[in-house]
């Protein structure tokens, strides 16, 4: 791309300058210096290289400064190869860990690289500078390009998007999150913008002007959101305090037709207050710094300082201007189509929430109400917000509140009238909001094309972690687990489609479940709730706070594996959850509050019905906010009164939240998600920094290193089988074979010849597939390779060179000479005459011919030149030509394999693809035959669901007409009621005026009877009253008499029950000496089961002795492994060294024949020579130290294994010893056991027996049971009728009262009657007329006269039956009473006996359970004592075996020791004869030498004839006398002179040659000697160390199986006396659960009794009840026969009035009569007198009877009550019988019934006497059995006493034979410390054994306490034993009073009870009160 003038290049922010990554220097540095990475403080990380390591930490010296460090092996991490310098993806990374991704990051950050990939995830780092990387040239760049064509960015990743989604036709998302300032909204901006560039749809279209045009609305919504929903903060200018998802929709062609925007968790509270430094939303400040005067005015704006809901004032943000901010926002309003009134309303609200903040209350004097002293702010407000100023401030002030069904005036305090109105201005921000954000999807969507699909982008701030954690921060990190859940799933499935495409197999992990716990404990509804649930669950209790949110969320979820709870009660967190991203504490404060989100719903009606319609509109839904009169006691009880929801509508933002999150999370589920992680380099918004803590914590959060850390589960590296098989190849160069190969095989042999683990790699269909790390190793491998190439290149070059130049150098010695031996010659020559002549006349001969001879030559040299020339030019030609024929031929050759290679993959691909297709087509006719039956499937639920709805509706329809009918019979069933009463109303009319008219004629009647009846009649009833009364005084007398008679009976009863209590004392006392008896027993069991307690414990104790001896065994394999693995390592350095032996021999004869070749030394070699014996002399010297001390360290560690050896025997033979002991032991324990069964045995016959007349006694008290029901029965009949018979009396005596007053009263009438008489003589005279005419009327009304004194004398008869009847039962009832009165003190004496016995069985079935219990524990511990006893015996023999082996490795040992010897020994000899060649060689040496020299000296003598030979000559020369002659002579003697100089020349040369290879060899051999003992002494050196090392492991190891073999010996020793512990333990523990078995069996029987005794008592309730039924039934008929005794009175008193209407009649006769003689006005009046007092009686009669019938209809009540009481409780007593809590509670009830039988026995007290003599001597017949039992019991006790003392002496005996076992223990105890001591002794470790010693004594100590303890225990128990048996010897009550005054305690399986002596004298009688508690 070409740069633009003036103008950054924008590829230097987008791709990486790979020279510098390829950089074969910085490939050599990581090779060479092992570079890792290290924690650091200041860097997250540094650099540095291993130096040495040391155990488990490693020293390092660091690449920035050179220090060195000690650091731990687990913090050191690996780096990557140079290669992975600046990835663009870090999933390609070899090395995947923290350090590796934040250095890629950082280096990358630094190098101007802000996007990089890993795996999934996009991560973004912010620039904090403007980068040139977002214009349109960059769009175009990435546009239609693949995701790997270009380098990361977030234009990439839409593009991905767009083309996924148009070509898969499926939904994507883009999920931007990160921390406030990271770059999520602007990321998500440039989505935006490259959407909008890319599928915009007017390009190509000619509307493309028009103004708001879809995706310039797009991106204008963007402003209008930031300015209402972002904020300046201290990280962020701009930062977004809402959530967002857009949603761009796009047709089918690609094409944007529309948007929508979904919001979440907007930062309300900042509309009210900000931090410091901090800004409320823009939309204020701009507002306020951008609206002009008319808008001011309109809005009632004021200044920023005068607004108290801005916190800090004006604070501008750098770079930006508020009002131009305002004018954007404006513009982007009129884009988007928003109205001039809208807008107008918008910037009402919002000036209206800044109003609110300045309404200042004030606390009135005397109370805590508010008021608000001035309302300019509220009146402006109201004008505002379109409300009325006065019911605004009513309703802030004294808002109306339900309570109840009433509405009620409750005043507010300041604080609550200052939180209403911050509520308030929140809440109206909050909606405005919503509001805007619908508008703006109002104006994005077009309904016109229909969207195929979309792109979601997601905007959402990341994972949170501060110091104290709110509820906002729970939704956050929340919404962030879910996210990270969708990429984990996404990432599972993408994974999963890539292994399953390339045919690996792999078991897949979704990791996406890793997150599920996490989320259950914030989301679950349910089984348990979840924190949200709770959360909403405590909304709605009264009295809910904060606290008993957090106790009921610890309560439920405190097991919880993400949920912790504070640690420390200073914690300020109230929980903590551990999400993904780590630990976070939360605070739950105000959560409640928070959660609810209350409001003034006063002020929210007023809002509703405001007269601004923009208003009303945003309060439309009033009914769903929670008001004030579910938050009432907010300053009292913490917001927590009664959280009511209102009309069903009222939602917690916990559930509104979770409900949009799980819609969003359904919608992004239904996308392809692309993630984008946005991250903060630093907090202070400085370019070019990066604080690696910050980003690596980031990382964490934002699931980066999680994704990550799923790569590393898998096979995260992947490589193109070409790319690997031309990059590794050079690691593999035969595995190959030449000529074509396919990929993959090619691959496979590879592989096959690295000889990798088959876990590291999966070869696929394309690529090979490597697990994190395996790459580094390979680069490694194949730098390392590399170098030793280079390395052997360069030695190969230089050796080359050199040979070269020593050529060159010899060929210049050689020329050298020869020159020198011309000079010499010419010396020589120069001045010989003849030479001098030769050289003159030389010339001369043959000149001509010579001349010629040269041209022809020089001709022929021309020629053959210019051949040579043609030939040269003509090869080089054919060579040049024949080159490039070679290099097309490989080229072709290449070409060809390349083409085949390809045709090859071409075919194999095709066949892939051809089978792939296949595939695809049978998954898409099975999809499509899916879908088809998918379809009709669908289509038949269709179907079904229209018919379930048509059934629905019919049903609805039915429902309705069924209501309709309903009501219908309902309102006809009200008329007939009402028509019911007015009939009956009438009917009661008819009623009374027909008893009227009866009555009338009644009187009629009376008044015909009291004219006709006569005087006479009137006086001899007179009489006869007066008889009646005489005869009723003397039956007073007469029942006064009795009944003083009675009460003397009734005492004589009363003094009987006092002998029967005492008789029933003593019985008592007697059950309660048993008890104590059962209690003895019982604390013994106790004893018995502590003694069993112990014995589990030592068991256990020696199971953990037992793991510990088995840990060590497992640690004496262990090093038994390492020794072998360290004899195999000594083996092969063994081998090793025979083989550098066999080098160095082979070496030493190379150097022999060298030197027997050698001729001549020189004095160098001899000084080598013997500084050459001197070091070998030294390494034979050294060689013999080393075999001296090695063979002392074996002789060492011979002895110390044979020490060793002895030792173990010596234990072995402890252990039979000890065996034997132990079986002896176990013998005698035997037979005491055996001996303990048969007495236990007796006893339980003994036992059997006292329970078989247990039960006698307790059949007979179920007989007197029996007999004391029926007697109660009886009773209770006899009280009924006493009862009505005490009521027929009271009739009578009333009525008889009634006749005397009569008789009273017709005496005075008879007196009146008199004095009449004559007045009616004196009248007669005139009566006598009319008495003629009355006559006949006065015989009819005689005969009725007679009539009636015939009924009257019946009548009388009737009464004197009545009276005798009356009479005797009266007796009876006096004797019933009696009766009743004995009976009573028998029954309550029964009643408390059976609640003894009730509470008794309760108790022994407790028991009963609780044995039942031990029974169980004790066949569980016996259980797994014989398993621990068998694992045991297993053990020992693994033991033996181990020792066995043991011995099996020494004697393998010592062989391998004897052949170390054998080897050695050959190592000496060969050394030996090695020092004798090298002595022969030396000799050879100095032979050679001493020839060297002689030859030398033969020279010097040769060259000294020489030089007389030339004297001699120059002699001759000089004389001139003999020449002629001697010429000849001379010139042979010169030919043999110069043929004996050429001799000794070739011989001097040959000698100089030979001298010349002599020094060669020397220097060869001084090399190869030195480079010899230079490898000789590091092998020697290595040799030594590896066998220091050996022999310090070895010493180590011995030193480690000593002491391991003395712990073994110590735990044997111990394992052993536990033995013997366990195994009398084991016999013990057999006795007692033999004796558990028999108590078991016995308490099952007790049980089974106990039951028999529970149905006999249900019987008896169930008789008791049929008794009750009984008395009802008998009470129904008693009242039936009151009835019929109340008919009689009414008969009787119809005879009565009959008579008196006789009486009246007779009257009337002798008023008639009377007439005569004076007027009858007198007796009318009378008569009417009588009429009214009949009528009153008659009425007080009627409401008797009345009262009577409302006394039975409330008896019927009572009834009715008691049998549903006795129905519940008898459902509980069948229910409840299985819990014993339950029992308790029946019981109670039963108690309850037995008081109200008791209460009504009491009521019936009366009459009940003669049938209860046969039953009271029943009794006491049954009191004579009884006693007579008791006897036989008291002998049985006595001989269970004996029984008792034989045991208690049997087990003194086991005491004594367990202290003669501790003491031997002790024994051998002592003797184990003795040898153990000399064992310490030899290693020096003498605290140990002290230690040891210590811990002994200590454990003497404690058995002798616990002996102690017994003694006494079994001395008390012998005490106790013997006042036992003096007190049943005297026969009085058993007590638990010790020999010493005061208190004691008795401890009886745990738990401890006390008893002073006196008090437990005084509970002897009840046994419950002193029974100890279970222990449990």
């Amino acid at each position: 791309m070409a740069q633009r003038s003036g103008q950054e290049d924008p590829e230097r922010y987008l791709f990486v300058d790979r020279a510098v990554i390829y950089n074969p220097a910085t490939q050599a540095d990581w090779t060479a210096k092992k570079l890792v990475w290290i924690p650091s403080e200041r860097h997250g990380f540094e650099a540095a290289s291993i130096k040495e390591e040391k155990g488990d930490e490693v020293l390092v010296e660091l690449a920035e400064n050179g220090k060195k460090a000690l650091v731990n092996k687990d913090d050191i991490q690996k780096m990557n190869p140079p290669k992975f310098s600046k990835v663009e993806d870090m999933a390609e990374l070899t090395c995947l860990n923290e350090a590796s991704v934040l250095h890629n990051l950082k280096d990358r950050y630094y190098s101007g690289l802000i996007y990089t990939y890993s795996g999934l995830f996009c991560v973004v780092i912010n620039p904090y500078k403007n980068l040139p990387i977002y214009s349109e040239n960059i769009i175009e760049m990435y546009r239609g390009k693949k995701r790997h064509e270009m380098p990361p960015h977030i234009y990439a990743i839409s593009e991905s998007a767009y083309r996924c989604m148009l070509q898969d036709r499926e939904d994507q998302s883009i999920l931007c999150t990160g921390e406030s300032g990271a770059g999520k909204t602007e990321n998500t901006k440039k989505v935006i913008q490259y959407l909008a560039h890319v599928a915009s749809s007017h390009k190509g279209r000619k509307d493309h002007n028009i103004p708001g045009e879809l995706e310039r609305q797009l991106l204008q919504a963007n402003p209008i959101l930031e300015s209402f929903g972002n904020a300046k903060t201290v990280k962020n200018d701009n930062s977004s305090r809402f959530g967002k998802f857009i949603r761009i929709n796009f047709d089918v062609t690609g094409y944007i037709v529309g948007a929508n925007i979904e919001t979440y968790l907007l930062e309300k509270s900042r509309a009210v207050r900000q931090a410091k430094d901090e800004r409320t939303f823009h939309i204020f400040y701009q507002l306020l710094a951008g609206s002009g005067e008319h808008l001011k005015s309109d809005l009632l704006l004021e200044g920023f300082n005068n607004y108290r809901f801005l916190s800090n004032g004006y604070i501008p943000i750098p770079g930006q201007q508020d009002k131009d901010n305002f004018q954007e926002t404006m513009e982007a309003m009129h884009i988007m189509g928003f109205s001039h009134d809208e807008i107008l309303s918008m910037l009402k609200v919002v000036s209206s929430v800044l109003q609110f903040g300045n309404i200042s209350f004030k606390k009135e004097r005397n109370t805590d109400q508010a008021s608000m002293p001035e309302n300019t702010v509220a009146q402006k407000l109201c004008h505002l917000l379109g409300m009325n100023v006065m019911e605004f401030t009513r309703a802030i002030l004294t808002p109306r509140i339900k309570v109840g069904r009433d509405y009620v005036q409750k005043a507010q305090t300041k604080e609550q009238a200052d939180f209403a109105v911050e509520a308030l201005a929140k809440a109206t921000y909050e909606r405005l909001f919503r509001w805007l954000v619908h508008r703006i999807n109002k104006a994005l969507d077009r309904t016109k094309r229909q969207g195929a699909s979309f792109i979601g982008i997601l905007d959402i701030a990341g994972f949170e972690i501060f110091e104290l954690n709110s509820f906002e921060q729970l939704c956050i990190n929340y919404t962030n687990e879910k996210l990270q859940q969708l990429f984990n799933h996404t990432m599972f499935i993408l994974e999963q489609e890539e292994y399953q495409r390339e045919g690996i197999e792999w078991n897949f992990i979704d990791f996406g479940l890793d997150l599920q716990p996490c989320i259950d404990l914030i989301e679950r509804p349910a089984n348990p709730p979840g924190v949200l649930a709770l959360l909403d669950e405590e909304c709605w209790f009264p009295k809910a706070t904060d606290k008993t949110f957090v106790e009921k969320l610890v309560q439920e979820q405190g097991t919880h594996s993400k949920f912790q709870k504070p640690r420390q009660l200073k914690d300020k967190a109230d929980f903590c959850i551990i999400h993904y991203a780590g630990k976070v504490d939360y605070k739950a404060d105000e959560w409640l509050m928070k959660n609810m989100d209350p409001l003034n719903d006063n002020v929210a009606t007023l809002l509703h019905q405001s007269s601004d319609k923009f208003v009303a509109e945003l309060w439309k839904d009033v009914d769903r906010i929670v008001g004030l009169d579910q938050v009432t006691g907010i300053t009292e009880t913490a917001f927590g009164s009664a959280y009511k929801t209102k009309k069903g509508m009222f939602r917690t933002v916990g559930q509104l939240y979770k409900e949009s999150l799980t819609k969003l999370m359904a919608t992004l589920r239904n996308t392809n998600p692309n993630f984008v992680r946005c991250i903060i380099p630093n907090h202070e918004k400085r370019a070019g920094k990066l604080d690696p803590h910050l980003v690596l914590d980031q990382l964490r959060c934002n699931g980066v290193l999680e994704g990550i850390r799923i790569c590393r589960q898998g096979f995260p590296n992947r490589i193109v089988f070409q790319e690997f098989r031309q990059r590794y190849e050079i690691l593999t160069p035969n595995a190959i074979p030449k000529g074509f190969m396919d990929g993959k095989q090619a691959c496979e042999r590879m592989i096959r010849a690295l000889e990798l683990d088959p876990n590291l790699y999966r070869i696929g269909q394309s690529k090979i597939f490597f697990r994190a790390g395996v790459l580094a190793h390979l680069e490694e491998e194949r730098d390392l390779k590399i170098t030793d190439i280079i390395i052997f290149f360069q030695a190969v070059c230089r050796g080359y060179l050199a040979r070269k130049a020593f050529a060159k150098k010899q060929q210049q010695l050689s020329a050298l000479k020869i020159l020198q031996r011309n000079c010499a010659a010419y010396l020589k020559l120069r001045h010989w005459q003849w030479w001098r002549v030769f050289t003159k006349v030389k010339p001369l001969l043959q000149v001509t011919r010579q001349e010629e001879e040269l041209q022809a030559k020089d001709e022929e040299l021309m020629k053959v030149k210019e051949k040579q020339t043609k030939v040269e030019a003509e090869l080089e030609e054919m060579e040049r030509k024949h080159q490039q024929l070679l290099e097309e031929k490989n080229i072709l050759a290449e070409q060809l394999q390349a083409e085949t290679e390809l045709f090859a993959e071409a075919e194999e691909m095709r066949a892939r693809l051809a089978a792939k297709k296949q595939e695809l087509e049978e998954i898409l006719h099975d999809l499509e035959s899916r879908v088809e039956e998918e379809e009709e499937r669908n289509q038949i639920l269709q179907n079904e669901k229209k018919k379930m709805q048509g059934h629905i509706q019919d049903l609805e329809e039915q429902l309705d007409e069924e209501e309709g009918a309903r009501q219908k019979l309902q309102l006809e069933k009200v008329t007939a009621e009402a028509k019911i009463k007015k009939m009956e109303e009438e009917i009661l009319l008819l009623e009374d005026q027909n008893s009227k008219f009866l009555k009338e004629k009644k009187l009629m009647e009376d008044r015909i009877a009291e004219c006709t009846s006569q005087l006479a009649e009137e006086e001899e009833k007179a009489k006869n009253l007066a008889k009646l009364k005489n005869k009723q005084e003397m039956m007073i007398t007469d029942l006064e008499e009795r009944l003083k008679k009675e009460e003397k009976t009734r005492q004589e009863l009363e003094k009987a029950k006092r002998k029967l209590d005492g008789e029933t004392t003593d019985l008592q006392d007697q059950i309660a000496e048993l008890q104590a008896q059962i209690e003895e027993l019982k604390i013994q069991l106790a004893k018995k089961e502590e003694e069993l307690q112990a014995a589990l414990a030592r068991g256990d104790e020696e199971a953990v002795q037992k793991n510990n001896a088995l840990k060590v065994i497992r640690e004496l394999q262990a090093q038994i492994a390492e020794l072998q693995e360290d004899l195999e390592s000594e083996k092969a350095s063994r081998n090793k060294a025979e083989k550098q032996k066999r080098d160095l021999s082979e070496e030493l004869e190379a150097l022999k024949t060298e030197l027997e070749d050698t001729l001549d030394t020189t004095a160098a070699q001899q000084e080598l020579r013997t500084k050459r014996e001197q070091e070998v002399a030294e390494l034979k010297k050294a060689i013999e130290e080393e075999t001296k001390n090695h063979e002392a360290q074996i002789q060492e560690i011979r002895q110390r294994h044979a020490t060793a050896l002895e030792e173990l025997s010596e234990q072995l033979e402890q252990a039979k010893r000890f065996k034997a002991n132990l079986e002896k032991n176990k013998q005698g324990l035997e037979s005491d056991n055996k001996e303990l069964a048969c007495e236990v045995k007796v006893l339980q016959q003994v036992k059997a027996e006292s329970e078989h007349k247990r039960k006698k006694l307790d059949a007979q008290v179920q007989e007197l049971t029996a007999k004391v029901t029926e007697g109660e029965r009886l009773r209770v009949e006899l009280a009924e009728k006493a009862n009505k018979l005490q009521n027929e009396l009271d009739n009578v005596s009333s009525l008889l009262e009634e006749a005397e007053k009569k008789g009273i009263k017709f005496a005075k009438d008879a007196a009146s009657l008199e004095s009449q008489l004559q007045d009616t003589q004196e009248l007669l005279q005139e009566e006598t007329r009319q008495k003629l005419n009355l006559s006949s009327r006065i015989r009819q009304l005689e005969e009725e006269k007679n009539n009636l004194q015939e009924q009257q004398e019946e009548e009388e008869e009737a009464r004197k039956n009545l009276e005798k009847q009356m009479l005797a039962l009266q007796s009876q009832l006096a004797d019933a009473k009696k009766k009743v009165d004995d009976d009573l003190g028998t029954i309550e004496g029964l009643e408390e006996n059976k609640k003894k016995l009730l509470k008794d069985m309760e108790s022994l079935s407790q028991r009963l359970e609780e044995k039942a219990m031990a029974y169980d524990k004790l066949e569980k511990t016996k259980n797994r004592l014989q398993q621990e006893l068998d694992d045991l015996m297993v053990d020992l023999d693994h033991q033996r075996q181990i020792v066995s082996n043991l011995e099996k490795k020494q004697k393998k040992f010592d062989q391998m020791l004897a052949e170390e010897k054998n080897i050695s020994a050959r190592y000496a000899e060969e050394r030996d004869r090695a020092e004798a060649e090298a002595r022969e060689k030396e000799t050879k040496a100095l032979s050679l030498a001493r020839a060297l020299e002689e030859a030398l000296e033969a020279k010097e003598e040769f060259e000294r004839q020489n030089k007389q030979l030339r004297a001699d000559m120059e002699d001759l020369m000089s004389s001139k006398d003999d020449v002629g002659k001697n010429v000849h002579e001379l010139e042979k003697s010169k030919r043999t002179l110069e043929q004996q100089v050429e001799e000794m020349r070739t011989q001097l040369e040959e000698l100089e040659d030979e001298l010349q290879a002599t020094e060669d060899a020397k220097l060869r051999l001084e090399v190869n000697m030195q480079a010899m003992k230079a490898q000789f002494e590091r092998d020697l050196q290595a040799r030594d160390e590896q066998n220091e090392e050996k022999k310090r492991m070895l010493v180590k190891q011995v030193r480690e199986l000593e002491a391991e073999l003395e712990d073994e010996r110590k735990q044997r020793a111990l394992a052993v006396a536990a033995k013997k512990k366990m195994e009398m333990d084991l016999k013990d523990l057999e006795g007692q659960i033999e004796a558990a078995n028999k108590a078991r069996d016995e308490a099952i029987k007790q049980l089974r009794k106990l039951q028999a005794q529970m149905k006999d008592y249900q019987r008896e309730l169930e008789e008791a009840r049929a008794s009750r039924d009984e008395i009802f039934a008998q009470s129904k008929e008693s009242e039936k026969k009151l009835k019929g005794l109340e008919a009689e009175i009414l008969q009787l008193q119809e005879e009565f009035a009959a008579s008196e209407r006789a009486r009246r009649h007779a009257e009337q006769e002798r008023d008639e009569l009377a007439d005569e003689i004076a007027n009858s006005a007198s007796g009318k009046s009378a008569l009417l007198d009588e009429k009214r007092r009949l009528e009153a009686r008659i009425a007080q009669l009627e409401e008797e009877l009345e009262e009577e019938q409302s006394n039975m209809e409330l008896l019927n009540e009572r009834f009715r009550k008691t049998t549903l009481q006795v129905d519940t409780l008898n459902s509980e007593l069948a229910g409840e019988r299985s819990a014993a809590q339950k029992s308790e509670n029946a019981r109670q009830q039963l108690e309850r019934q037995n008081k109200e039988l008791k209460a009504k026995l009491q009521e019936l007290e009366g009459s009940v006497k003669s049938k209860f003599k046969a039953t009271i001597s029943t009794l006491e017949a049954k009191i004579v059995q009884l006693e007579e039992q008791l006897e036989q019991e008291a002998k049985e006790r006595a001989a269970a006493n004996k029984l008792v003392r034989r045991t208690e002496k049997k087990l003194k005996e086991v005491f004594m034979q367990v202290e003669d076992e501790r003491r031997h223990a002790d024994q051998y105890k002592e003797q184990m410390e003795k040898a153990n001591a000399r064992m310490k002794q030899l290693k020096r470790q003498l605290e140990e054994a002290e230690e040891e010693a210590t811990r002994a004594n200590a454990s003497r100590r404690k058995l002798q306490r616990e002996l102690d303890d017994a003694t006494e225990a079994n001395e008390g128990l012998s005490r106790e034993v013997s006042t036992l048996k003096n007190r049943l010897r005297r026969g009085g009550p058993i007590t638990f009073s010790s020999s010493r005054s005061g208190r004691r305690q008795l401890h009886i399986e745990g738990a401890s009870l006390e008893l002073s002596d006196d008090d437990a004298e005084s509970k002897g009688s009840d046994v419950n009160e002193a029974q100890p508690a279970p222990a449990e």
